[in-house]
Protein backbone atom coordinates (compact mmCIF):
# COMPACT_ATOMS: atom_id res chain seq x y z
CA UNK A 1 0.00 0.00 0.00
CA UNK A 2 3.18 2.49 -0.19
CA UNK A 3 1.78 5.21 -2.03
CA UNK A 4 3.03 5.40 -6.10
CA UNK A 5 2.89 9.40 -6.40
CA UNK A 6 3.03 12.10 -4.24
CA UNK A 7 -0.25 13.43 -4.47
CA UNK A 8 -1.35 10.01 -2.69
CA UNK A 9 1.06 10.65 0.44
CA UNK A 10 -0.90 12.02 2.86
CA UNK A 11 -0.71 13.84 5.92
CA UNK A 12 2.39 16.11 4.88
CA UNK A 13 0.64 18.65 3.17
CA UNK A 14 3.22 21.39 5.04
CA UNK A 15 5.61 19.85 2.53
CA UNK A 16 4.07 19.25 -0.59
CA UNK A 17 1.18 21.87 -1.15
CA UNK A 18 1.42 24.15 -3.74
CA UNK A 19 4.12 26.98 -3.54
CA UNK A 20 5.90 24.14 -0.35
CA UNK A 21 9.25 23.47 0.08
CA UNK A 22 9.42 19.85 -1.60
CA UNK A 23 7.10 21.11 -4.17
CA UNK A 24 9.11 23.82 -5.44
CA UNK A 25 12.50 22.34 -4.93
CA UNK A 26 11.34 19.27 -7.38
CA UNK A 27 9.71 21.67 -10.09
CA UNK A 28 13.39 24.17 -9.85
CA UNK A 29 15.06 20.80 -10.16
CA UNK A 30 17.01 21.49 -6.91
CA UNK A 31 16.61 19.10 -4.58
CA UNK A 32 18.97 19.83 -1.48
CA UNK A 33 20.18 16.89 0.80
CA UNK A 34 17.88 16.68 4.19
CA UNK A 35 17.13 14.93 6.96
CA UNK A 36 13.49 14.22 7.47
CA UNK A 37 12.56 13.97 10.76
CA UNK A 38 9.27 12.12 12.03
CA UNK A 39 7.88 10.18 14.10
CA UNK A 40 7.23 6.27 13.19
CA UNK A 41 4.66 5.83 10.27
CA UNK A 42 4.53 8.98 8.82
CA UNK A 43 6.07 7.87 5.42
CA UNK A 44 9.88 9.35 5.53
CA UNK A 45 11.16 6.35 3.74
CA UNK A 46 8.09 6.70 0.84
CA UNK A 47 8.61 10.32 0.86
CA UNK A 48 12.44 9.47 -0.11
CA UNK A 49 11.68 7.24 -3.09
CA UNK A 50 8.82 9.36 -4.00
CA UNK A 51 11.47 12.41 -4.27
CA UNK A 52 14.10 10.50 -6.48
CA UNK A 53 11.31 8.55 -8.65
CA UNK A 54 10.07 12.43 -9.14
CA UNK A 55 13.14 13.66 -9.79
CA UNK A 56 14.65 10.87 -11.80
CA UNK A 57 17.99 10.73 -10.35
CA UNK A 58 19.36 7.28 -9.22
CA UNK A 59 18.28 6.15 -5.49
CA UNK A 60 20.07 4.04 -3.23
CA UNK A 61 18.98 2.96 -0.24
CA UNK A 62 20.67 2.02 2.80
CA UNK A 63 20.06 1.84 6.52
CA UNK A 64 22.39 2.65 9.55
CA UNK A 65 20.56 -0.55 11.58
CA UNK A 66 22.77 -3.29 8.55
CA UNK A 67 25.26 -0.78 7.00
CA UNK A 68 28.60 1.12 7.67
CA UNK A 69 31.02 3.24 6.54
CA UNK A 70 32.21 0.33 4.55
CA UNK A 71 28.96 0.99 2.63
CA UNK A 72 28.69 4.88 2.42
CA UNK A 73 31.87 4.30 0.90
CA UNK A 74 30.73 1.96 -1.95
CA UNK A 75 27.80 3.92 -2.85
CA UNK A 76 30.14 6.78 -2.99
CA UNK A 77 32.42 5.65 -5.31
CA UNK A 78 29.98 4.37 -7.72
CA UNK A 79 28.41 7.34 -7.88
CA UNK A 80 31.55 9.73 -9.03
CA UNK A 81 31.63 6.93 -11.00
CA UNK A 82 28.28 7.74 -12.39
CA UNK A 83 28.46 11.54 -12.30
CA UNK A 84 31.36 11.70 -14.23
CA UNK A 85 29.50 9.55 -17.12
CA UNK A 86 26.15 11.32 -17.03
CA UNK A 87 26.58 14.31 -15.23
CA UNK A 88 24.03 13.89 -12.12
CA UNK A 89 23.67 13.30 -8.60
CA UNK A 90 22.47 10.58 -6.97
CA UNK A 91 19.94 10.10 -4.28
CA UNK A 92 21.26 8.22 -1.01
CA UNK A 93 18.77 7.20 1.78
CA UNK A 94 20.20 6.48 4.82
CA UNK A 95 17.37 4.83 6.92
CA UNK A 96 17.55 5.55 10.94
CA UNK A 97 20.58 7.68 10.08
CA UNK A 98 20.87 8.50 13.93
CA UNK A 99 22.10 5.35 14.57
CA UNK A 100 25.40 6.07 13.15
CA UNK A 101 27.91 7.62 15.56
CA UNK A 102 29.19 11.30 15.00
CA UNK A 103 32.26 9.76 13.57
CA UNK A 104 30.87 8.11 11.27
CA UNK A 105 28.34 10.70 9.83
CA UNK A 106 31.75 12.57 8.55
CA UNK A 107 31.88 10.59 5.86
CA UNK A 108 29.67 11.93 4.60
CA UNK A 109 30.34 15.85 4.55
CA UNK A 110 32.24 15.71 1.21
CA UNK A 111 30.44 14.24 -1.24
CA UNK A 112 27.27 16.65 -0.28
CA UNK A 113 29.20 19.01 -0.34
CA UNK A 114 30.62 18.89 -3.62
CA UNK A 115 27.52 17.36 -4.39
CA UNK A 116 28.20 13.96 -6.01
CA UNK A 117 25.57 12.47 -3.45
CA UNK A 118 22.34 14.15 -2.42
CA UNK A 119 21.59 12.96 0.98
CA UNK A 120 18.22 12.03 2.44
CA UNK A 121 18.28 10.78 6.05
CA UNK A 122 15.14 9.58 8.00
CA UNK A 123 15.14 9.44 11.84
CA UNK A 124 12.64 9.79 14.66
CA UNK A 125 15.28 11.12 16.59
CA UNK A 126 15.72 15.04 17.13
CA UNK A 127 18.65 15.83 14.89
CA UNK A 128 19.59 18.24 17.06
CA UNK A 129 20.81 15.64 19.74
CA UNK A 130 21.65 12.91 17.25
CA UNK A 131 23.84 14.41 14.26
CA UNK A 132 27.01 16.75 14.01
CA UNK A 133 26.82 20.69 13.15
CA UNK A 134 28.96 19.81 10.19
CA UNK A 135 26.30 17.49 8.64
CA UNK A 136 22.78 19.58 10.09
CA UNK A 137 24.62 22.52 8.19
CA UNK A 138 24.94 20.97 5.05
CA UNK A 139 21.03 19.43 5.08
CA UNK A 140 17.54 20.89 5.38
CA UNK A 141 16.06 19.44 8.04
CA UNK A 142 12.46 18.44 6.75
CA UNK A 143 9.78 17.89 9.42
CA UNK A 144 7.06 15.41 8.95
CA UNK A 145 4.08 15.48 11.21
CA UNK A 146 2.16 12.05 12.45
CA UNK A 147 -1.15 11.40 10.52
CA UNK A 148 -4.02 12.75 11.71
CA UNK A 149 -7.32 10.69 12.36
CA UNK A 150 -8.44 11.98 8.81
CA UNK A 151 -5.63 10.72 7.29
CA UNK A 152 -5.87 7.14 8.64
CA UNK A 153 -9.07 6.72 7.63
CA UNK A 154 -8.20 7.76 4.57
CA UNK A 155 -5.36 4.68 4.43
CA UNK A 156 -7.54 2.17 5.42
CA UNK A 157 -10.74 2.58 3.86
CA UNK A 158 -7.88 3.07 0.74
CA UNK A 159 -6.49 -0.70 1.80
CA UNK A 160 -10.10 -2.26 2.25
CA UNK A 161 -11.01 -0.84 -0.85
CA UNK A 162 -7.64 -1.31 -3.62
CA UNK A 163 -8.02 -4.56 -5.72
CA UNK A 164 -4.25 -4.45 -6.55
CA UNK A 165 -2.20 -4.50 -3.37
CA UNK A 166 -5.32 -4.39 -0.83
CA UNK A 167 -8.73 -5.97 0.23
CA UNK A 168 -10.47 -4.96 -2.80
CA UNK A 169 -11.46 -8.43 -4.23
CA UNK A 170 -13.14 -9.40 -1.70
CA UNK A 171 -16.42 -7.71 -0.67
CA UNK A 172 -15.55 -6.31 2.81
CA UNK A 173 -16.90 -4.34 4.37
CA UNK A 174 -16.53 -2.46 7.64
CA UNK A 175 -19.05 -0.82 10.44
CA UNK A 176 -18.45 3.26 10.56
CA UNK A 177 -17.70 3.17 14.16
CA UNK A 178 -15.02 0.99 13.20
CA UNK A 179 -12.86 3.66 11.04
CA UNK A 180 -12.45 6.12 14.25
CA UNK A 181 -11.57 3.44 16.38
CA UNK A 182 -8.71 2.34 14.46
CA UNK A 183 -7.42 5.07 13.97
CA UNK A 184 -7.29 6.11 17.07
CA UNK A 185 -5.52 2.96 18.11
CA UNK A 186 -2.66 3.82 15.62
CA UNK A 187 -1.55 6.84 17.14
CA UNK A 188 -0.92 9.00 13.92
CA UNK A 189 1.15 5.78 12.63
CA UNK A 190 0.69 4.55 9.40
CA UNK A 191 2.10 1.48 8.76
CA UNK A 192 0.62 0.10 12.66
CA UNK A 193 -2.99 1.21 11.18
CA UNK A 194 -2.19 -1.21 8.06
CA UNK A 195 -0.92 -3.56 10.50
CA UNK A 196 -4.29 -3.56 12.12
CA UNK A 197 -6.59 -3.76 9.27
CA UNK A 198 -4.79 -6.95 8.48
CA UNK A 199 -4.24 -8.42 12.29
CA UNK A 200 -8.76 -7.52 11.94
CA UNK A 201 -9.14 -9.08 8.56
CA UNK A 202 -7.01 -12.16 9.28
CA UNK A 203 -8.54 -12.84 12.93
CA UNK A 204 -11.77 -12.50 11.60
CA UNK A 205 -11.73 -14.82 9.03
CA UNK A 206 -13.81 -12.53 6.97
CA UNK A 207 -11.96 -13.80 3.88
CA UNK A 208 -13.50 -16.74 3.79
CA UNK A 209 -16.90 -16.17 4.86
CA UNK A 210 -17.73 -12.45 4.24
CA UNK A 211 -19.48 -10.42 6.13
CA UNK A 212 -19.61 -6.78 8.05
CA UNK A 213 -17.31 -6.36 10.47
CA UNK A 214 -18.24 -4.80 13.52
CA UNK A 215 -16.86 -3.35 16.87
CA UNK A 216 -16.87 -7.05 18.54
CA UNK A 217 -14.63 -8.36 15.61
CA UNK A 218 -12.80 -5.29 16.74
CA UNK A 219 -12.59 -6.30 20.12
CA UNK A 220 -11.49 -9.45 19.50
CA UNK A 221 -8.48 -9.08 17.79
CA UNK A 222 -7.73 -5.35 20.05
CA UNK A 223 -3.96 -5.43 21.20
CA UNK A 224 -2.96 -2.76 23.23
CA UNK A 225 -0.18 -0.39 21.55
CA UNK A 226 3.09 0.34 23.39
CA UNK A 227 2.70 4.44 24.52
CA UNK A 228 5.10 6.22 22.15
CA UNK A 229 8.53 7.28 24.51
CA UNK A 230 11.56 7.27 24.78
CA UNK A 231 13.40 7.79 28.24
CA UNK A 232 16.16 8.61 26.59
CA UNK A 233 15.28 10.92 23.70
CA UNK A 234 13.46 14.29 23.02
CA UNK A 235 10.67 12.33 23.54
CA UNK A 236 11.62 12.35 27.19
CA UNK A 237 12.47 15.90 27.72
CA UNK A 238 8.87 17.06 25.85
CA UNK A 239 6.57 14.79 28.39
CA UNK A 240 8.59 15.90 31.56
CA UNK A 241 8.93 19.58 30.18
CA UNK A 242 4.94 19.32 29.77
CA UNK A 243 4.59 18.11 33.16
CA UNK A 244 6.20 21.00 34.94
CA UNK A 245 4.82 23.48 33.12
CA UNK A 246 1.23 22.02 33.51
CA UNK A 247 2.37 21.96 37.52
CA UNK A 248 3.36 25.64 37.15
CA UNK A 249 0.05 26.47 35.61
CA UNK A 250 -1.85 24.93 38.07
CA UNK A 251 -3.75 22.60 36.06
CA UNK A 252 -4.10 19.32 37.99
CA UNK A 253 -5.67 17.40 35.34
CA UNK A 254 -3.11 18.11 32.50
CA UNK A 255 -0.09 17.42 35.20
CA UNK A 256 -1.76 13.72 36.42
CA UNK A 257 -2.44 13.10 32.33
CA UNK A 258 1.33 13.45 31.86
CA UNK A 259 2.38 12.02 34.73
CA UNK A 260 0.62 8.74 33.41
CA UNK A 261 1.99 8.82 30.10
CA UNK A 262 5.71 9.23 31.59
CA UNK A 263 4.66 6.05 33.95
CA UNK A 264 2.72 4.09 31.65
CA UNK A 265 6.19 4.78 29.02
CA UNK A 266 8.08 3.12 31.35
CA UNK A 267 10.35 6.13 32.69
CA UNK A 268 11.25 5.40 36.29
CA UNK A 269 9.69 6.74 38.88
CA UNK A 270 12.69 8.13 41.35
CA UNK A 271 13.34 10.43 38.30
CA UNK A 272 9.70 11.96 38.44
CA UNK A 273 9.91 12.72 42.08
CA UNK A 274 13.54 14.39 41.59
CA UNK A 275 11.82 16.76 39.62
CA UNK A 276 8.58 17.10 41.34
CA UNK A 277 11.32 17.95 44.33
CA UNK A 278 13.06 20.42 42.57
CA UNK A 279 9.69 22.03 41.23
CA UNK A 280 8.72 22.27 45.24
CA UNK A 281 11.09 24.80 45.44
CA UNK A 282 11.76 26.63 42.27
CA UNK A 283 7.78 27.11 41.25
CA UNK A 284 5.67 26.92 44.68
CA UNK A 285 8.92 27.72 47.23
CA UNK A 286 7.95 29.58 50.25
CA UNK A 287 3.95 30.04 49.16
CA UNK A 288 3.60 26.64 50.64
CA UNK A 289 6.95 25.11 52.20
CA UNK A 290 4.95 21.93 52.77
CA UNK A 291 5.13 21.29 49.07
CA UNK A 292 8.73 20.30 49.67
CA UNK A 293 7.88 17.85 52.41
CA UNK A 294 5.10 16.45 50.35
CA UNK A 295 7.08 16.21 47.53
CA UNK A 296 10.18 14.44 49.37
CA UNK A 297 7.59 11.85 51.09
CA UNK A 298 6.29 11.07 47.58
CA UNK A 299 9.41 10.06 46.86
CA UNK A 300 10.19 8.59 50.11
CA UNK A 301 6.76 6.68 49.69
CA UNK A 302 7.77 5.11 45.56
CA UNK A 303 10.93 4.19 46.60
CA UNK A 304 9.42 1.88 49.39
CA UNK A 305 6.86 0.83 47.52
CA UNK A 306 7.83 0.41 43.70
CA UNK A 307 5.84 0.67 41.30
CA UNK A 308 2.47 0.45 40.94
CA UNK A 309 1.65 0.66 44.38
CA UNK A 310 4.23 3.73 44.74
CA UNK A 311 2.76 5.64 41.73
CA UNK A 312 -0.46 6.65 43.69
CA UNK A 313 2.30 8.99 45.96
CA UNK A 314 3.65 10.73 43.19
CA UNK A 315 0.57 11.19 41.75
CA UNK A 316 -0.75 12.74 45.09
CA UNK A 317 2.65 15.25 44.92
CA UNK A 318 1.09 16.00 41.59
CA UNK A 319 -1.69 17.24 42.76
CA UNK A 320 -0.54 18.77 46.14
CA UNK A 321 1.81 20.96 43.38
CA UNK A 322 -0.51 22.01 40.98
CA UNK A 323 -2.70 23.19 43.64
CA UNK A 324 -0.31 25.30 45.93
CA UNK A 325 -0.35 28.86 45.56
CA UNK A 326 3.21 29.51 43.54
CA UNK A 327 5.78 31.94 43.86
CA UNK A 328 9.30 31.58 42.56
CA UNK A 329 10.63 34.64 44.61
CA UNK A 330 13.09 31.66 46.30
CA UNK A 331 14.23 30.81 42.91
CA UNK A 332 14.93 34.66 41.44
CA UNK A 333 16.45 35.27 44.98
CA UNK A 334 18.98 32.52 44.78
CA UNK A 335 20.00 33.32 41.09
CA UNK A 336 20.28 37.13 41.90
CA UNK A 337 22.42 36.32 45.07
CA UNK A 338 24.63 33.70 42.90
CA UNK A 339 24.86 36.45 40.36
CA UNK A 340 26.16 38.84 42.67
CA UNK A 341 28.87 36.38 44.41
CA UNK A 342 30.42 35.79 41.07
CA UNK A 343 30.94 39.15 40.61
CA UNK A 344 32.06 40.02 44.23
CA UNK A 345 32.84 36.82 45.83
CA UNK A 346 36.67 38.68 46.81
CA UNK A 347 34.56 40.93 49.44
CA UNK A 348 35.43 39.52 53.07
CA UNK A 349 32.34 39.52 55.57
CA UNK A 350 32.14 42.45 57.93
CA UNK A 351 34.41 42.07 61.06
CA UNK A 352 31.73 41.96 63.47
CA UNK A 353 30.36 38.79 62.01
CA UNK A 354 33.56 36.77 61.35
CA UNK A 355 34.70 33.79 63.95
CA UNK A 356 37.09 34.58 66.54
CA UNK A 357 38.64 31.59 67.68
CA UNK A 358 42.33 32.90 68.33
CA UNK A 359 43.61 35.70 70.29
CA UNK A 360 45.30 36.70 67.33
CA UNK A 361 41.71 37.10 65.44
CA UNK A 362 40.29 39.09 68.60
CA UNK A 363 43.34 41.12 68.53
CA UNK A 364 42.47 42.09 65.07
CA UNK A 365 38.76 43.00 65.62
CA UNK A 366 37.01 39.89 64.33
CA UNK A 367 33.84 39.28 66.02
CA UNK A 368 33.96 42.76 68.21
CA UNK A 369 31.33 44.64 69.17
CA UNK A 370 28.91 41.25 67.95
CA UNK A 371 25.22 41.69 69.45
CA UNK A 372 23.73 38.91 70.15
CA UNK A 373 20.34 39.02 69.01
CA UNK A 374 18.32 36.68 72.09
CA UNK A 375 19.27 39.22 73.99
CA UNK A 376 16.98 41.98 72.48
CA UNK A 377 13.56 42.61 71.66
CA UNK A 378 12.28 40.81 69.25
CA UNK A 379 15.69 38.52 69.08
CA UNK A 380 16.42 41.21 66.58
CA UNK A 381 19.15 43.89 66.35
CA UNK A 382 20.47 46.19 63.70
CA UNK A 383 23.50 44.58 62.24
CA UNK A 384 25.35 44.87 58.78
CA UNK A 385 25.60 41.30 57.33
CA UNK A 386 26.86 41.68 53.77
CA UNK A 387 30.07 43.51 52.97
CA UNK A 388 29.97 46.77 53.29
CA UNK A 389 29.78 47.53 49.34
CA UNK A 390 26.93 45.30 49.39
CA UNK A 391 25.18 47.29 51.73
CA UNK A 392 20.88 47.17 51.31
CA UNK A 393 21.21 45.05 48.60
CA UNK A 394 18.04 42.81 48.20
CA UNK A 395 17.92 39.36 46.82
CA UNK A 396 14.79 38.36 48.16
CA UNK A 397 11.03 39.64 46.68
CA UNK A 398 8.24 37.46 48.07
CA UNK A 399 4.90 37.77 46.46
CA UNK A 400 1.69 38.12 47.93
CA UNK A 401 0.35 34.54 47.81
CA UNK A 402 0.62 31.80 50.43
CA UNK A 403 2.50 31.38 53.46
CA UNK A 404 4.63 34.25 51.30
CA UNK A 405 1.77 36.92 52.57
CA UNK A 406 3.27 36.20 55.80
CA UNK A 407 6.93 36.17 54.84
CA UNK A 408 6.36 39.77 53.95
CA UNK A 409 4.71 40.74 57.11
CA UNK A 410 8.10 39.39 58.69
CA UNK A 411 10.28 41.18 56.62
CA UNK A 412 8.28 44.41 56.70
CA UNK A 413 8.24 44.42 60.68
CA UNK A 414 11.98 43.83 61.07
CA UNK A 415 12.15 47.01 58.10
CA UNK A 416 10.51 48.86 60.41
CA UNK A 417 12.76 48.11 63.51
CA UNK A 418 15.89 49.52 61.49
CA UNK A 419 14.41 52.83 60.67
CA UNK A 420 13.10 52.79 64.13
CA UNK A 421 16.86 52.37 64.98
CA UNK A 422 18.38 54.15 62.61
CA UNK A 423 16.36 56.90 63.51
CA UNK A 424 16.79 56.95 67.52
CA UNK A 425 21.01 56.95 66.62
CA UNK A 426 20.88 59.84 64.45
CA UNK A 427 18.86 61.59 66.95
Amino acid sequence: MRPASLDELLGQNHLLGAERFLSRALAEQQLPSMILWGPPGCGKTTLARLLAKQSQLPFTPLSAVFSGVKEVRAVVEEARQRRQSHQHSTILFMDEIHRFNKAQQDAFLPTVEDGTIILIGATTENPSFELNGALLSRCRVVVLNSLQEEDLIRLLQRAVSDPENGYGQWPITLDEALWPQMAAAAQGDGRYALNLLESLITVSGVLDAPRLLTLKDWQLCLQQRAVLYDKKGEEHYNLISALHKSLRGSDVDASLYWLARMLGGGEDGLYIARRLIRFASEDVGNADPQALAVALQARDAFHFLGSPEGELALAQAVVYLATAPKSNSLYTAYQAAQECARNSGHLPPPLTIRNAPTALMKELGYGAHYRYPHDYEHAFVVENHLPEPLQGERFYHPVERGFEREISKRLAFWQRLRHKATAKERS
